[in-house]
């Protein structure tokens, strides 16, 4: 989970990062993958943006917020608004599961359900993780795999909506003269170290027949990783939309796997302070409400929508418009069914089970962390299908 590079895609036109680890919906089991493998432990420093890995790193930033709780009245993340309402700070970054929010924002949603929203949009995805373990936003917009690494650090996080599921919007992309994963043998891939793309690249190798120690991994941040393989540095490159878009301005390039190729292995959440659940529980209802609003204007209103989204991406329409198929957004019936028990992937608590133990079998958490109150499923259940 590492962002910032010293090229950013920003300098490419483009926008920040998203997504270390991240449902699942109504896409079926996971085919021949009944269950995920399970990984050896990378031998590489583990990382967010620098050697800390997040087991570390989240202890450190909630001492931190403890001492700035402890030095302010109150404490807390937001101030009160006007007419003592409080501020519910959400924060946001590059993916299009999440951009529906900037809608939410512009078209007044969050206003017409009661809410004072502050709509921080993050350049670099760890960033916006940081600012949720830390307590400097109320709610976040992240995977699945970095909830449960955030959780394994000993955050008091709750997920209570699934907004997408990546349905090939993450890619393994190759240059000319590499036509399918087996190809890749020998070969250098570059991908960002502990990212659900560089999951993805292990569920492809396995599949493929291959490990890990078949190619040459090149662990950079995933906008460095683009620009790389766009520069004909590497082999192939494991990226999530937007940065699909560049690495694919490589003559001869082609997506030799996708998440498509693995339902429900990738999915992204509202992720909120569990304090907030329990001490402003309206305020999260009413934010779940203004999520599935959202979703029906943008239903009536396409192309408005897509110029509000395609803005705040800083991508041309046509390029939104064309992350439609690779990105599916969870009705509240497809929410209501994922947070059901159950052991495909189509659930999520059996999606988080299989994420919890490949971050220990990869090293990226010492032990697998309790998933207990992980889930509140009823912001979504209280609405009416």
């Amino acid at each position: 989970m590492l962002r910032r590079p010293l090229v950013t895609l920003r300098s490419l036109g483009l926008f920040g990062s998203r997504r270390s680890f991240r449902p699942l919906g109504p896409l079926g089991p996971l085919g021949s993958f009944p269950s995920f493998p399970s990984f050896p432990s990378f031998s590489r420093p583990r990382s967010l943006r620098s050697p800390l890995s997040l087991r570390l790193l989240v202890p450190l930033c909630l001492l931190a917020a403890c001492a700035a709780c402890a030095s302010t009245p109150g404490g807390g993340a937001e101030p009160a608004a006007s007419g003592g309402k409080k501020t519910l700070t959400l924060g946001f970054s590059a993916w299009p599961g999440w951009f529906p929010w900037q809608v939410a924002q512009e078209k007044g949603l969050f206003a017409k359900n009661g809410l004072e929203v502050e709509l921080k949009y993050f350049d670099s995805y760890t960033d916006s993780l940081t600012a949720l373990a830390t307590g400097n936003v109320d709610a976040n917009s992240q995977t699945l795999n970095d909830t449960i690494a955030s959780v394994s650090g000993g955050a008091k996080q709750t997920i209570v909506l699934v907004n997408d599921n990546s349905t090939g919007n993450d890619q393994i992309i190759a240059r000319s003269g590499v036509s399918t994963v087996a190809d890749l043998k020998g070969r250098t891939v570059a991908a960002e170290q502990g990212t659900v793309d560089h999951y993805l690249l292990l569920l492809a190798l396995r599949k493929a027949g291959l490990t890990e120690k078949d190619v040459t991994f090149k662990p950079l941040p995933t906008d460095a990783a683009a620009a790389a393989f766009k520069a004909g540095q590497v082999d192939a490159v494991g990226v999530f939309a937007p940065f699909t878009t560049t690495a694919l301005e490589l003559p001869g390039s082609t997506a030799i796997a996708t998440s498509k190729d693995f339902p429900g292995a990738i999915p992204d959440h509202l992720v909120v302070a569990a304090s907030l659940v329990a001490e402003r529980p309206q305020e999260v209802q009413a934010l779940v409400k203004t999520w599935f609003e959202t979703l029906e204007w943008i239903a009536a209103n396409k192309a408005d929508a897509t110029a509000i989204m395609a803005r705040r991406a800083g991508v041309s329409e046509a390029d939104y418009a064309s992350y439609d198929a690779g990105t599916t957004i969870f009705s509240l019936e497809d929410n209501l069914a994922a947070f059901e028990p159950g052991d495909t992937g189509d659930h999520l608590g059996h999606q988080a089970a299989l994420i919890a133990k490949f971050l220990v079998d990869s090293g990226l958490a010492d032990t697998e962390p309790s998933l207990d109150g992980l889930f509140e499923p009823k912001f979504v259940r209280s609405l009416k299908p």
